[in-house]
C-alpha cells in the first residue's frame, strides 16, 4: 500500500498548524506567548521583592494542576479531531465569500451607479480594506458568539467549548463542529459583505494587508496576547483601554461559572462590540475568583458527552416543532331549543 499521500497530507496540515505565520496556533505566536507570560510572572516576583528562580517561573507557567487534568487532556484530543478530521471533511461554509461580496458590489452599482477608481495612493485603499475586514471579523465573532448564548439549541453546540474546567492555549480548539460551521458561514458573510462596501468605495478591487491569508491586524493580535485569553494568567485591562479590547482575565470572566458573568465579553479581540451593544464586563485589576466548566457533567470531557449528546439535546429542542399538531377549529356550540 502507498501510504505517501496520507504522510503528505499529515505533515501539510502540521506545516500549516505550526508553521504558518497567519495560523491560530502557529510556533511563533506560542513563543510570543510564552515570553510574555515569563516575563509577566518574573515581573510580579521582582515586584513583591522575591528572588527571581527560573524553576519556580516554570512550575507558574505549566503547573501540574493543569497540565495533568482530565480537561486538558482532552483539549488534546479536540486538537488532533479539529485539525487533522474535522477540518477536512467538513471544514467548508455553505455561503460563499466571493459571491456574496460580487452581489453586494453589482447591487451597489445597480443602486448608485459605478464609481471611478480612486485616485489615492495604493496603500491606502488597501489599509482601509484590512481595517475593515478586522471589524468584520470582530462583528461576526461577537454575532455567532451572542447567538451561541441566547438561541437555546445553539447554546448545546457551544456549551462544549465552556465545558473546559481549565484553560490553555489548546481549549481554543474544543468546539463542537457544528459550533465550527456556524461560525465559518457567518463569517464569511460579515467579510464578505465589508469587502464589497469597501471595493465599491474605492471603485476597484482592493485586497488587504495579510500573512497566509490572515488579515495582519488580527495576525498582531494573536501574536500579542490572543492565547494567554485560554490561560490562567491574569492580566486586565482597566479604563478606556478595558473598554476596547479583550485582556486575557475579560475571556476568563467569559468562561467563568458564577452567574453575575454570564453572557458577558463576546468578543474576540475587541471589546469594542461588548461596550457598544451592553455586554461588557470589565474585570478588576487584581484576580478575581473563577471556576471552570460545569459540575453536573460528569461526561464533559469524553467523545459522547463532547460530540454526540450535544446533537442529542439539540434535537430535543426540535421535538416540539415536528410534534406540534396543526390547530382546529373548535365545533360550534350546538344551537339550544327554544
Amino acid at each position: 500500500m502507498d501510504f505517501s499521500a496520507g504522510f503528505s497530507f499529515l505533515f501539510g496540515q502540521i506545516g500549516k498548524l505550526l508553521f504558518s505565520l497567519g495560523s491560530h496556533f502557529s510556533l511563533t505566536s506560542l513563543g510570543a506567548a510564552l515570553l510574555f507570560a515569563s516575563v509577566y510572572f518574573a515581573w510580579r516576583r521582582i515586584k513583591r521583592g522575591r528572588r527571581l528562580r527560573w524553576r519556580t517561573i516554570g512550575r507558574a507557567l505549566f503547573p501540574k494542576r493543569i497540565i495533568g487534568a482530565k480537561s486538558n487532556q482532552a483539549d488534546i484530543g479536540y486538537l488532533f479531531f479539529n485539525v487533522f478530521v474535522f477540518g477536512v471533511v467538513f471544514g467548508w461554509a455553505v455561503l460563499s465569500y466571493q459571491s456574496i461580496s460580487n452581489g453586494i458590489i453589482a447591487g451597489l452599482v445597480a443602486l448608485f451607479g459605478q464609481l471611478q477608481p480612486t485616485t489615492l495612493p495604493a496603500y491606502v485603499p488597501r489599509i482601509v480594506i484590512t481595517v475593515m475586514l478586522f471589524l468584520a471579523y470582530e462583528l461576526g465573532y461577537w454575532f455567532n458568539h451572542w447567538l451561541s448564548h441566547k438561541v437555546p439549541l445553539l447554546w448545546e453546540f457551544h456549551k462544549v467549548h465552556h465545558s473546559a474546567q481549565v484553560l490553555t492555549p489548546l481549549t481554543n480548539f474544543r468546539v463542537h463542529p457544528v459550533y465550527t460551521w456556524m461560525f465559518a458561514n457567518i463569517l464569511a458573510f460579515t467579510a464578505a459583505v465589508a469587502n464589497g462596501l469597501g471595493n465599491y468605495m474605492f471603485g476597484e478591487t482592493a485586497n488587504q494587508y495579510a500573512l497566509s491569508d490572515t488579515n495582519i491586524i488580527l495576525v498582531l493580535f494573536i501574536h500579542a496576547y490572543v492565547h494567554l485569553q485560554h490561560s490562567h494568567i491574569w492580566i486586565s485591562f482597566r479604563g478606556v483601554m478595558g473598554r476596547i479590547l479583550i485582556s486575557p482575565a475579560h475571556h476568563q470572566v467569559h468562561h467563568s461559572d458564577n452567574p453575575k458573568h454570564f453572557d458577558k465579553n463576546f468578543g474576540s479581540c475587541l471589546a469594542l462590540w461588548d461596550w457598544m451593544f451592553g455586554t461588557l464586563y470589565v474585570p478588576r485589576k487584581e484576580r478575581e475568583p473563577l471556576t471552570f466548566g460545569f459540575a453536573d457533567r460528569p461526561d464533559a470531557h469524553t467523545v459522547k458527552g463532547e460530540l454526540v449528546n450535544p446533537l442529542i439535546d439539540a434535537a430535543a429542542h426540535l421535538k416540539p416543532l415536528w410534534q406540534r399538531q396543526p390547530e382546529r377549529l373548535a365545533p360550534l356550540p350546538a344551537a339550544k331549543a327554544e
